[in-house]
């Protein structure tokens, strides 16, 4: 009996233990706090069972330990969720709703699938127990299948506020108690677990931290309206301010004491006043003075969030605002000023020159942000050498450390001036074959960066050279929304030069680009009206076009297009009937007489002009054919 008895005492006895770990686990302060709070306490509520099997003589079946092993995995998948939900940004999780709310409702239909499986009347429980049991399996039944899960409110009040620049205060409002940031404490540690999670994603969030930093800031603007932490002698009232307001804590710089003038995050996420961190490390520590822990790396983050809640608490109390001590305001004659830290920036650089990849890929994501951040950022990371390393991280065999280094080289490409150092440095050709070769974030960025470099007239003649436009082409057809912009406002500058047009026609632009035309819901016809406007004064992309027949589609958006669309619609017609008596008929044959005299009349001047010329060919042809058949 004993050996048949050592299963039942493993797996209740982890049952047990799991039961008890999620009891035990701390309340949920965010979005999920329903759902997290109701699983929690529906699992607590399984106690009495196993405590009472637990004790039991009484052996189980192979049927029933078969019912508890699903039951415990599936209490092992609601822990990993519910510590998963309890920590890190906010926003983040917010902003993750969707598929956090899908894992809930599977974890819960696991749980009453597992519950199912379980035969009640055949344990050796009491009646009390067992009534309990059975009214926790109807309460997971009852979730399964109802909404509980849902809330029309948030999904509405998240949308509202990521899209309007000045969402009603109400809106904000209710989302600040619901995500729970309703302090400046709750900002400001909000903030430092943004910065987290932009560390531990090397940078990678896209769209996303955008979104959430621009959520961040709304918030913090209806925060400090509903409660600013000022010394007053009877806020409620309103009252007149007390002429020396208390510093909020988390404005002081912990090792100085003082409000703090350019709040800086080092690695273990803590923020000081940049001058004295930068002493601290000068003198040559690698430790965070608050915690004690070692620095993984000495960049200093500025903490935007916390300077801007600085800068209001100033405004709203009456205190001047600190200036700022900048590191880099004494420089050689002949350098621009900037205000950056270029310490971090050569350390970055020379993880950027190790033969680690993992600690390159860190560098050059840092670096991705930094150059994004501001004009100054660029100048002075171009000017502490970054850029010939970025180019030879181009060849990277690591994905994500190509991504980065491309993206990096296309914000530092911003800096007019860069451009040429880029250049210099040999980029095309490797900016090429990320474009080719690439994961498709690189493959656009690439075309980005492209388009950038093209600005200057010199450089399009480079890029055309080095194969560039076939992989553009290639981007166009199967990049992301994003991805075909880019590569389309990339063809589109690269093909004012003469040579890029043949380039350009040789490689099968034509017909992508006649499919973009018809397809007036994919969100393409201004970029390929534009490309076809400027391919069609080429003579190769004038036949190319004709081929494909386009002059119906022409017609239609001549009708009822955009004022810009029509008209270069209208001067790809014009280029198309120019000198070819064939294209003028087809264009007389699809009724754009009558279309291009309404353009005549309310048109932009181009389209004004290049519908006249058109409507003086029709006549022309019209009195030749006249004259013949008299």
């Amino acid at each position: 009996m004993g050996g048949s008895e050592n299963p039942k005492a493993e797996v209740v006895g982890r049952l047990v233990e799991s039961i008890k770990e999620i009891s035990g686990l701390p309340e949920c302060q965010n979005v999920y706090k329903r759902m997290y709070g109701n699983l929690v306490r529906r699992v607590k509520l399984l106690s009495p069972l196993f405590e009472e099997l637990k004790d039991s003589d009484e052996s189980l079946n192979d049927e029933q330990l078969g019912a508890f092993e699903s039951l415990r995995v599936a209490l092992d998948s609601a822990m990993t969720l519910l510590k998963s939900v309890n920590q890190g940004s906010k926003l983040y999780l917010a902003l993750q709703r969707n598929e956090t709310v899908d894992k809930f409702q599977q974890i819960t239909e696991k749980i009453e699938a597992a519950l199912n499986e379980i035969s009640y009347n055949e344990l050796d429980i009491s009646e009390e127990v067992q009534e309990q049991i059975e009214l926790v399996h109807a309460q997971f039944k009852r979730a399964k299948s109802q909404s509980e899960f849902a809330d029309l409110q948030l999904d509405v009040d998240m949308a509202v506020a990521q899209k309007e620049k000045d969402p009603d205060p109400a809106i904000l409002k209710r989302l600040s108690e619901k995500l729970h940031l309703r302090t400046i404490n709750d900002l400001k540690k909000e903030s430092t677990e943004l910065h987290e999670l932009v560390i531990a994603s090397d940078g990678e969030l896209g769209d996303c931290f955008e979104t959430i930093s621009s959520l961040l800031r709304k918030l913090k603007d209806c925060v400090l309206t509903e409660n600013p932490e000022v010394d007053t002698l009877e806020s409620e009232k309103g009252s007149i301010k007390h002429r020396s307001p208390v510093i909020p804590d988390d404005f002081r710089c912990p090792i100085s004491l003082e409000l703090m003038k350019d709040p800086v995050i080092v690695s273990t996420g803590q923020t000081y006043e940049r001058s004295c961190i930068q002493k601290w490390l000068d003198a040559g520590h690698r430790t965070c003075p608050k915690t004690q822990q070692t620095l993984l790396h000495t960049a200093l983050t500025p903490n935007y969030v916390l300077k801007s809640l600085i800068a209001l608490w100033c405004e709203s109390n009456g205190v001047e605002l600190p200036k700022k001590q900048g590191n880099c305001r004494t420089k050689k004659s002949g350098s621009s000023l900037s205000d950056c830290d270029r310490t971090a920036i050569k350390a970055l650089l020379d993880k950027l020159s190790s033969n680690d990849t993992e600690q390159q890929r860190a560098a050059a994501g840092e670096l991705r942000l930094l150059a994004k951040r501001n004009a100054d950022n660029r100048v002075c990371i171009a000017e502490a050498g970054a850029i010939p390393l970025l180019v030879e991280l181009l060849s990277s065999t690591d994905p994500r450390t190509q991504e980065h280094a491309v993206t990096a080289l296309l914000n530092l490409s911003i800096n007019e001036s860069n451009k040429g150092t880029i250049v210099n440095a040999g980029a095309i050709p490797d900016i090429v074959d990320v474009l080719k070769n690439g994961s498709m974030e690189a493959r656009e960025n690439a075309a980005a960066t492209l388009f950038s470099l093209s600005v200057l007239d010199e450089n399009k003649v480079a890029i055309g050279a080095a194969g560039a436009i076939p992989a553009l082409i290639k981007l166009l057809c199967e990049g992301t929304p994003r991805g075909k912009k880019d590569a389309a406002t990339a063809i589109f500058n690269l093909s004012i030069y003469q040579g890029n047009k043949a380039r350009a026609v040789k490689a099968g632009i034509v017909v992508p680009l006649i499919q973009f035309l018809k397809d007036a819901g994919g969100g393409m016809v201004d970029e390929a009206l534009a490309i076809m406007a400027i391919l069609a004064s080429h003579h190769e992309g004038r036949i190319a076009i004709g081929q494909a027949e386009p002059i119906p589609t022409l017609v239609d958006v001549i009708r009822t297009g955009s004022p810009r669309n029509r008209e270069n619609a209208a001067a790809v017609l014009w280029s198309l009937c120019t000198g070819d008596l064939l294209q003028l008929k087809l264009a007389k044959e699809d009724g754009a007489e009558q279309a291009l005299q309404e353009l005549s009349e309310n048109g932009t001047d181009r389209a004004k002009r290049k519908a006249g010329s058109i409507l003086e060919l029709l006549q022309r042809m019209e009195g030749e054919d006249s004259l013949q058949n008299s």
